[in-house]
């Protein structure tokens, strides 16, 4: 496995290939351990992971605290509700607290974009030692998302060997709420950085044609961009036209609350332009994979047949898998950031 240099895991925008190569992996070896019954992996045994969560969340939330406990560690969960926050606590406090019980990780998940990377630099310049990794901010960025998506993506076009590389070469189609969605943007700097090259499709007053070069000037913060030979993005308004070719399709929830900014009028109106079904979806040539990083709205994005076809060999929807995927991918995270090299190895070593 390649050596890991992320302290903290903010963005995927930072990730070479090789470090989708090693945590792609890590999460493979992880989903073969058997997901009932007692057997756990002490390689993070003594440790301290707490999830704090200022945003609704059932999928991510759980999956990392599930993820923490079959690695042996100890969870500790935030809620904004019964906290000192409504007492006038900073945010940074709140992080201090978790940081002075001895929390190894945070698991932080905010509607403002950068609040874990702000927590992160404060807690380096004050020498703390305790990592962040971000759950989901604003409309930046969902690192462990995007990297279950590309997992059960790869795990798709290769079982055996879901690796980046299984990736390459692939057109993956994205619809819906491109602007406002933190998983369309961490979507687009892994799908690309595995060779494959993406479309996105929407409404005009939900996909700006500015996303057509989102991946093309080097990321946030940095001279050089990890990936030098990174995959195309291209846009497009009429879902029938970007259908044709397509390996895979990913719908994305339509946040229902835009209604109230005029960016749609109704959402018949969408469903009949945007919305996915078995039909539509033979525009493709062949049978392709349909993904959804959940919540689903039945009828909006997608029909409900299409969410309920989800057989293990044969199903069309990959949804059930996305959940799936998402404890041994996160499992990877926590284990790169926080396990000791030693003792993770000799656990690893039990891992068929």
């Amino acid at each position: 496995m390649s050596r890991w240099t992320h302290r903290h895991i903010l963005d995927l925008a930072a990730f070479s290939r090789e470090d989708y190569a090693a945590v792609l992996e890590l999460a493979h070896r992880f989903r073969s351990m058997p997901v009932t019954g007692a057997r756990k992996l002490p390689a993070l045994q003594g440790r301290l992971v707490a999830t704090l969560f200022f945003e609704p969340s059932t999928r991510t939330r759980s999956s990392f605290e599930l993820a923490a406990r079959r690695l042996s560690a100890d969870v500790s969960s935030f809620s904004p509700g019964s906290s000192s926050l409504s007492k006038g606590e900073s945010l940074l406090d709140t992080a201090r607290t978790y940081v002075a019980m001895g929390a190894d990780v945070l698991v932080v998940r905010h509607q403002c974009t950068s609040v874990p990377q702000q927590l992160a630099e404060a807690l380096e310049a004050s020498g703390e030692r305790t990592v962040v990794l971000n759950g989901g901010d604003g409309l930046h960025s969902h690192p462990s998302q995007g990297l279950l998506d590309l997992y059960t993506l790869a795990h798709h076009f290769d079982p055996l060997h879901p690796l980046p590389e299984a990736l390459r070469g692939k057109r993956i189609l994205i619809v819906g709420d491109i602007l406002h969605s933190r998983v369309a943007r961490s979507n687009l700097w892994a799908l690309t950085a595995c060779g494959a090259d993406v479309v996105l499709c929407g409404p005009p007053s939900l996909l700006p044609s500015a996303f057509a070069g989102f991946v093309d000037a080097p990321p946030p913060g940095q001279s050089v961009d990890p990936v030098p030979d990174r995959g195309s993005v291209t846009v497009s308004h009429r879902l029938d036209e970007a259908l044709p070719g397509a390996d895979a399709v990913m719908t994305l929830r339509l946040q229902k609350e835009r209604m109230s900014q005029h960016l749609l009028t109704d959402l018949d109106r969408y469903h009949r332009d945007y919305g996915l079904n078995h039909a539509r979806l033979e525009r493709c040539g062949k049978p392709v994979p349909v993904l959804h990083p959940g919540p689903v709205n039945r009828g909006v994005e997608m029909t409900g047949a299409l969410l309920d076809d989800t057989g293990r060999h044969s199903g069309r929807c990959l949804v059930e898998e996305q959940v799936r995927h998402g404890i041994p991918i996160r499992m990877a995270l926590l284990y790169l950031m926080a396990a000791a090299e030693s003792s993770a190895d000799a656990a690893l070593a039990s891992v068929g």
